[in-house]
């Protein structure tokens, strides 16, 4: 095994959950490599936790860019030698709309954002996995993608099932290589995604707690700890893999 560094790549990773996720993986002993696309933002917390102690660089692309990614995840595996782990956080909502009103434009967007983007920085990256320590590729789910989301969320649920159909294949695709696909499904965690309804309608905010069995949100770090284990050696037998953060929020109460 090389002794060397091992290398995470976290894509948006400047804030909320990949920001802790990045941490953590720093705290257990990677070059971290934080993506976003706002790149002040991204610089500052490179630096905070360069000031911690770990090892970390920001670089700035845009996760539904193709090119870009490529063209990015190419020059940081060509500067390490390798990657072990990408780690692809970036995605979201981005907006609400019912079918009937769907503009082709919206949902494009949305695909893009939480598909093409884990399509692309892992075809990206597979070159410089096989190469790696280990390697992995930890994909971020949704409950949505197995309930199709609440009200004008359809195209969300629609591209987070996607990511969980993609985590297995690129599972089945990989193993002879020895590289781990799995994915992480958060539930309600509790960070600035939410910080807009926390502060216009904190009677909402606080019920969310309701249909949650252990009654109350997540904390970024919880889902940064099974991150931390899904890139680990402990977890070296798991592929194919999706595993629910959500205090049983999938079950509903």
């Amino acid at each position: 095994m090389s002794t060397e560094k091992k290398v995470a790549i976290v894509t948006g990773a400047t804030s909320g959950i990949g920001f802790e996720v990045a941490k953590r993986l720093g705290q257990d002993g990677f070059t971290v490599v934080l993506n976003g696309i706002e790149d002040t933002e991204g610089a500052k917390k490179a630096a905070e936790l360069q000031a911690d102690g770990i090892s970390a660089e920001y670089v700035g692309f845009d996760v539904t860019n193709e090119d870009a990614v490529n063209s990015n995840i190419k020059a940081i595996g060509e500067k390490y030698g390798k990657i072990d782990v990408l780690v692809n956080n970036a995605g979201g909502l981005g907006g609400r709309q019912r079918f009937e009103e769907m503009t082709t434009d919206f949902y494009r967007k949305v695909m893009a954002l939480n598909l093409d983007s884990t399509f692309f920085a892992s075809r990206a990256a597979i070159p410089f996995l096989k190469k790696g320590d280990h390697p992995t590729i930890i994909n971020y789910t949704s409950n949505a993608g197995w309930n199709a989301g609440g009200p004008g969320a359809g195209i969300y649920g629609t591209s987070k099932a996607g990511v969980h159909a993609i985590t297995r294949a690129l599972a089945k695709d990989l193993a002879e290589y020895g590289i781990r696909v799995n994915a992480v499904s958060p539930g309600t965690i509790d960070t600035p995604f939410h910080a807009q309804i926390k502060s216009t309608k904190p009677e909402v905010f606080a019920s969310w707690k309701n249909n949650i069995m252990l009654g109350r949100l997540g904390q970024p770090q919880e889902v940064a700890n099974v991150v931390s284990f899904l890139a680990s050696v402990d977890a070296s037998f798991i592929t194919a893999e999706t595993i629910q953060i959500g205090g049983g929020q999938a079950l509903g109460i």
